[in-house]
């Protein structure tokens, strides 16, 4: 391929997408919530940091009851975090940066508070009244199904006494589901992402949007009832849904990109919401947060994932933990796995994703439980970003979670001071991907394992740059020597070992 076809590339398959939870991120007000002008005060270290786009977490006006996944109004901003205008200005000056914006969408559910659920549970003829999913108990006083919510052993429908109607939520009871089959949904919620894309967004981080069709008269299998619904719903009619979304954002120019959360169990079933090319154009492969530190898991995992996607042809992608999940270094421990786990982050074939504070190494926060506020139990991983090395760490006194230990020492100025920091691993990462097309846009080939070492070959045109990482406590015997080193998450001493918990980047 020539350099015009390697430019000609969609900007999301070679970018790395950094995801702020704004809560966490930086506040600038003293009210200790972060919020969309520390986005923007920030946006220098991302731009230092070298990430290509934003994935910024709901920032809709909210009760808060799931911290944002509860919106109340589609088409405004929480006034905990800012205004359209703020926002409007962080498009703006990302943009200048060459830095583009994906926004959180949580199309599946409302909140309780929505002015179209207050309508519709006013009365059973009101004109919102199936925009949500009601039904009537069985007529032995049953519920309709045995779907389990998230977070809960709880049934996914509660009774409304005002009409005496159950209504639908796999998540909180304050989040009831939308009927997507009802086509005034489906405008009305189309209606919202032509608002924000005529605000220049680049493109929406859907959130489990492979639950948008239902099919309530089915029951979940007892044996796997223990896992909660949302995993398991996988409705064709979805895919219809999809294929609509899909048409709202190529209305619009500059290759908007549809992420989605598909939190199934099957990678294969995962690969069918790409559809043939008219329905997601990425998809999130959560198999990387949960594989043990083995280089024969992390095989089996990317085979999987590659196997999933051809022939069909999609594009990876590839995460190592997020808002919902244990940070990488207090899930494998030790740093020098997080420097690890981030070059297989940045050099498998896909688009990336990193989770804000991923690149500092932070680990999760012990959240004592009068200061837990999450419904499902992820404040740890959620706990402030630690700017500087002082008391509060950047912020004021009353941050909303507290910080995670050693916050001083994993501190942004700590390790931009410390040129052998995991900061600056991820930096030069990064700037490596950047300057390189077989990391950022080559295939995956020759992906096999050396007894404790994971190796695999990344190829565009004629250049192959190869991948080594030693998932042993031990070194690890290597041959490099018809190779270039050009990475290295330690000193490379000796070209034929490879030190414990090591990664090597060569070019062949």
């Amino acid at each position: 391929m020539t350099k015009e076809s390697e430019s000609a590339a969609p900007w999301w398959r070679e970018a790395v997408i950094y995801q702020i939870y704004p809560r966490s991120f930086c506040d600038t007000n003293g009210d200790g919530i972060g919020d969309l002008n520390g986005i923007r005060q920030r946006l220098g270290y991302l731009e230092w940091l070298g990430v290509d786009a934003l994935w910024v977490s709901p920032i809709f006006p909210s009760p808060m009851r799931d911290f944002g996944y509860d919106v109340s109004n589609y088409v405004g901003i929480d006034p905990i975090f800012g205004s359209l205008e703020d926002f409007a200005r962080l498009i703006s000056e990302s943009h200048e940066l060459g830095i583009r914006v994906v926004l959180d969408w949580v199309p599946n559910h409302t909140s309780s508070d929505h002015p179209w659920f207050l309508d519709a549970r006013s009365s059973a003829t009101s004109s919102h009244r199936d925009w949500y999913i009601w039904r009537d108990a069985e007529p032995d006083g049953s519920l309709p199904n045995n779907w389990i919510r998230a977070w809960s052993d709880e049934s996914v429908w509660t009774f409304d006494e005002l009409t005496s109607q159950h209504y639908l939520h796999m998540f909180l009871p304050s989040q009831p589901d939308l009927n997507w089959a009802n086509p005034a949904v489906r405008d009305a919620m189309a209606a919202t992402l032509r608002f924000w894309l005529d605000m220049g967004v680049d493109g929406f981080r859907m959130d489990v949007v492979h639950a948008l069709g239902k099919d309530v008269t089915r029951d979940d299998p007892e044996e796997l009832r223990m896992l909660g619904h949302t995993p398991l719903n996988d409705v064709a009619v979805t895919h219809e849904y999809l294929r609509e979304i899909r048409r709202v954002l190529e209305e619009y120019s500059g290759d908007r990109v549809a992420v989605g959360e598909v939190y199934l169990l099957d990678p294969s079933r995962v690969a069918t919401y790409f559809g043939r090319g008219d329905e997601l154009h990425l998809s999130f492969n959560f198999q990387s947060i949960f594989t043990p530190w083995r280089a024969s898991a992390w095989l089996e995992t990317i085979r999987n994932a590659e196997n999933a996607l051809n022939p069909a042809g999609a594009w990876p992608t590839w995460v190592m933990s997020n808002h919902d999940n244990p940070r990488v270094a207090s899930r494998l421990g030790g740093q020098d796995r997080v420097r690890a786990a981030l070059v297989l982050l940045l050099t498998l074939r896909g688009t990336a994703f990193i989770y804000a504070g991923e690149e500092l190494g932070l680990e999760d926060a012990h959240v004592a439980p009068d200061r837990a506020v999450d419904p499902g139990g992820r404040d740890g991983c959620r706990a402030p970003i630690p700017w500087s090395m002082g008391d509060h760490h950047g912020w004021e006194e009353n941050a909303w979670l507290p910080f995670g230990d050693r916050a001083s020492e994993f501190s942004v100025e700590a390790q931009e001071r410390d040129a052998t920091s995991t900061l600056h691993v991820a930096r030069r990462l990064l700037a490596l991907r950047r300057v390189s097309a077989p990391l950022r846009l080559g295939a995956l080939s020759n992906l096999h394992v050396e007894g404790d070492v994971l190796i695999f070959d990344r190829v565009w045109e004629d250049d192959v740059v190869r991948v080594m990482v030693n998932f042993a406590k031990s070194p690890s015997p290597i041959d490099v020597s018809s190779g270039t080193p050009l990475f290295t998450t330690e000193e490379l001493t000796d070209r034929t070992q490879l030190g414990a918990n090591a990664a090597l980047i060569v070019e062949l």
